[in-house]
């Protein structure tokens, strides 16, 4: 296994690449994205699931909780990145909201008493100016339909996004398989955004042809092929290629967007992009603590 990891985590940072660029093809309100999302994938989490019990025995109920919580930690994450891609577009909303790196060092050290490396710190002014520059301010042509907003959308989305890893690595100080963790927490993901988009009213039950195709896509390549690849693979590759591998996830994302939907950034939102790219590297290429703060990028 050791041998495949940085194959695996690529296959996974390519898999919910496309995440993004699905949403936008789908064109369905933002908590029905999310919710279809993990409602496909539940069928196949299960399975793998109950394999993984059959060969480890069942998931204690701390773990269980500790993934119920992370649920509906990633359902707001979910609802308020889908709200940032229709704001600011699918691209420059995955560079923003893979920020969860520096914020999971920032929040661990608010409220673990985990005191962040000084990358982390270092990195914290380059990502802010990145992020400046791609909400548009003070700029002419910036894409998006209010990118000032998405940006902003996206910030809390990294902020929710970190509360779900922080709680999610906690599940997992066990080592066990990731199957049956992400099962639970996709299902209270799931049930979260339903009472979500039924408050909202931005949820469809029956959502058209080919939305539907593209959501089961999002589900099988983003939901489970994704995350199942990262997090097999994280705990066996060394912090530096961790990291590098990890951001092929937003850069791709970008690229992908322009090509797939036409999304066009301007100057300066792609100057902001490199640096908040920037910004990550400094905080996920620090030794041991980089180790820790390398997770499965936003997705």
């Amino acid at each position: 296994m050791a041998s495949r990891a940085p194959l695996l985590a690529l296959t996974g940072a390519v898999a919910i690449a496309f995440t993004g660029v699905l949403v936008r093809l789908a064109s369905v309100e933002p908590a029905t994205a999310a919710f279809w999302r993990c409602a496909y994938a539940l069928p196949l989490l299960g399975a793998l699931a109950l394999l993984e019990r059959r060969r480890h025995g069942p998931l204690a109920r701390r773990t269980c909780l500790l993934a119920a919580i992370a649920g509906v930690l990633f359902a707001a994450d979910l609802e308020l990145w889908h709200h940032s891609i229709s704001a600011v577009g699918a691209g420059l909303s995955t560079v923003v909201a893979n920020l969860q790196v520096v914020v999971v060092g920032i929040v661990a050290w608010a409220f673990l008493g985990e005191r962040p490396s000084s990358r982390v710190l270092v990195a914290v002014p380059v990502a802010l100016a990145g992020i400046v520059l791609i909400s548009g301010v003070g700029t002419a042509g910036a894409y998006g339909d209010n990118p000032g907003l998405g940006v902003f959308y996206a910030l809390l989305t990294a902020l929710s996004y970190a509360g779900f890893l922080l709680v999610i690595r906690e599940a997992g100080r066990d080592l066990r398989p990731p199957a049956g963790t992400l099962f639970y927490a996709t299902l209270s993901c799931a049930l979260a955004l339903a009472a979500i988009g039924a408050l909202l009213d931005e949820l469809s039950l029956k959502p058209e042809w080919p939305a539907h195709g593209w959501l089961l896509t999002l589900a099988l390549s983003g939901q489970v092929l994704g995350y199942l690849a990262i997090a097999a693979s994280l705990p066996r590759l060394p912090a530096l290629v961790t990291s590098i591998l990890l951001l092929v996830q937003p850069v791709l994302s970008v690229g992908l967007a322009a090509l797939i939907v036409d999304e066009r950034p301007s100057t300066a939102q792609i100057v902001g992009v490199v640096l908040v790219v920037a910004g990550i590297v400094v905080a996920t290429t620090g030794g041991r603590r980089g180790r820790e703060a390398a997770a499965p990028a936003e997705a």
